[in-house]
């Protein structure tokens, strides 16, 4: 079974207070990425909008990466949460994903100033940013559970892993301008129906 290392939390309990500030600057720099994609994220505007001092910031997130990746984890686990609220449809456990993954990349495709900022971000190579790299693999795997069933356990993690490759090589494509928003929902239902003929 597919099991990476969690992504590195911050190492004390937060206070309600804390949780609340930290939660504020995910909020605020996920609305200034919808806005005006990864340059409008400047950490001074990220204080600003979130009503707290630059300093709390960084007492959170090291860089701007690491805020971006975990504000895209935490938009990764909303869509998860979203898309895993309706049972997959299809017939077939190929369509049960591709079903599941086209309304995902829909929720994506829908904010595409987000979507750019929040993937420019998680391929950064700042070292702040690997482990929460580790985690959307964690998160796809979730996302996919129900879809999957049927499928040999020991291939699922397989199958999940390729379909998160073939995700990241066409949102990557995407923010590159080398393909449309389409493009990843497309690459994905090929890969999935290859996959699970």
């Amino acid at each position: 079974m597919l099991t990476p290392a969690r992504a590195p939390e911050p190492q004390l309990v937060l206070t309600r207070g804390q949780a609340a500030r930290r939660t504020r600057v995910l909020d605020a720099a996920l609305r200034l990425a919808s806005g005006g994609g990864y340059d409008a994220v400047q950490m001074r505007d990220v204080a600003t909008t979130a009503h707290v001092a630059l300093g709390t910031i960084y007492r959170y997130f090291r860089s701007k990466d690491e805020l971006l990746a975990v504000a895209l984890l935490e938009w990764a686990r909303s869509i998860e949460q979203e898309v895993s609220a309706q049972a997959p449809a299809g017939a077939s456990v190929a369509d049960r994903v591709v079903d599941v993954l086209r309304r995902a990349c829909g929720a994506m495709e829908r904010d595409p100033k987000l979507t750019a900022a929040l993937i420019t971000a998680i391929t950064s190579p700042d070292p702040a940013v690997s482990a929460w790299q580790r985690e959307l693999t964690v998160i796809l795997l979730q996302l996919l559970a129900a879809a999957l069933e049927g499928v040999p356990e020991a291939e699922r993690d397989g199958v999940a892993r390729v379909l998160s490759w073939v995700w990241f090589g066409a949102l990557l494509g995407w923010v590159n301008g080398w393909s449309n928003a389409g493009t990843a929902g497309d690459e994905l239902e090929t890969a999935a129906r290859l996959l699970l003929r």
